[in-house]
């Protein structure tokens, strides 16, 4: 090799090398503080309805010292949301409980529907992050457990929401009658679609809206929910992506089933003659062995749920 083409390919090695130097500053020190409010309008509601507005909000992977995200989290009251959905993996550290208590606190006297990801019932652990091109991640059997009544108590006494972990609620907003339904952790195999069809049939028929909620969104669990009458259906899980091509319309990686143009943002799912509409969040948080957000901001939804038209 000349000592031109020497140079030209050292330099382009050294303009390759300060890139990702680069994005890894952005990601870990800057995007991944960039916490942003994504808004949809949702047509589900009957003729004559007055607006609902949800606040969705998942995967914080909260850890006791992050107070840029537990006040952010709080200052989400102030959209004045009429219900709250909460699709999961709350914690993300031993500890995690005393944020979710400073972030969640604000909404005490809002109704609210949860379920768990994974991460509210076991600690996070190291990955190799390429493993997720492979497939969906697998569990660590001596992962750390964590205070999950704890949270369940925070969650339904005091917050006074309703778990749907494989179950059902019926709750009155405003003047919106709602059936909702819900399964725990589909990534860990803790769904459990065939307890809970019986007890959706048990949900009184005249209602205004149906919601399915998920942690993730597994096609095996949408298909159950549109089939199940979901209105609209919430999930989580996929943060998006987490690193995405900027200006890309496909994740990366899902760490699920469902396709990658559907892992982040509102979308429709069908199955068989119906579908239903379709927000998958892409998370607030992270793991704290992955701090890191690229092409891909942290946020929490906004659905104004309208009449349909």
């Amino acid at each position: 090799m000349t000592s031109s083409s020497t140079r030209v390919a050292l330099t382009a090695l050294a303009a390759v090398g300060a890139t990702g130097v680069g994005a890894a500053v952005w990601g870990i020190g800057i995007e991944r503080y960039l916490f942003t409010v994504r808004r949809h309008d949702v047509y589900v509601l009957p003729a004559g309805s007055r607006p609902l507005r949800v606040l969705h909000i998942s995967d914080a992977h909260m850890a006791p010292r992050q107070h840029r995200k537990q006040e952010w989290i709080a200052s989400l009251a102030q959209l004045s949301p009429d219900l709250v959905i909460n699709t999961g993996d709350n914690l993300g550290h031993p500890r995690g409980l005393e944020g979710i208590r400073e972030a969640l606190s604000a909404f005490r006297g809002i109704p609210g529907l949860y379920v768990h990801g994974s991460n509210d019932l076991v600690a996070p652990s190291p990955r190799n992050p390429l493993r997720y091109f492979i497939g969906p991640s697998s569990h660590t059997p001596q992962a750390e457990p964590l205070d999950t009544r704890a949270l369940d108590r925070f969650l339904q006494d005091d917050l006074g929401w309703h778990g749907l972990n494989n179950s059902t609620a019926a709750l009155r907003v405003g003047d919106v009658k709602i059936n909702a339904f819900g399964v725990d952790d589909a990534h860990r195999q803790w769904d459990d679609i065939p307890s809970l069809a019986p007890q959706v049939g048990k949900l009184k028929k005249r209602t205004d809206l149906t919601l399915g909620v998920t942690h993730a969104p597994y096609r095996r669990v949408l298909d159950a929910f549109v089939d199940f009458g979901a209105d609209t259906i919430f999930a989580g899980h996929t943060h998006g992506g987490q690193v995405r091509i900027p200006g890309s319309p496909k994740a990366l990686v899902a760490n699920c089933d469902i396709p990658l143009d559907q892992a982040r943002g509102l979308s429709s799912w069908a199955h068989g003659e119906a579908s239903s509409p379709l927000n998958v969040s892409a998370g607030i948080g992270h793991s704290i062995y992955a701090p890191i957000r690229f092409g891909c901001r942290p946020e929490a939804s906004l659905l104004t749920l309208l009449p349909r038209r």
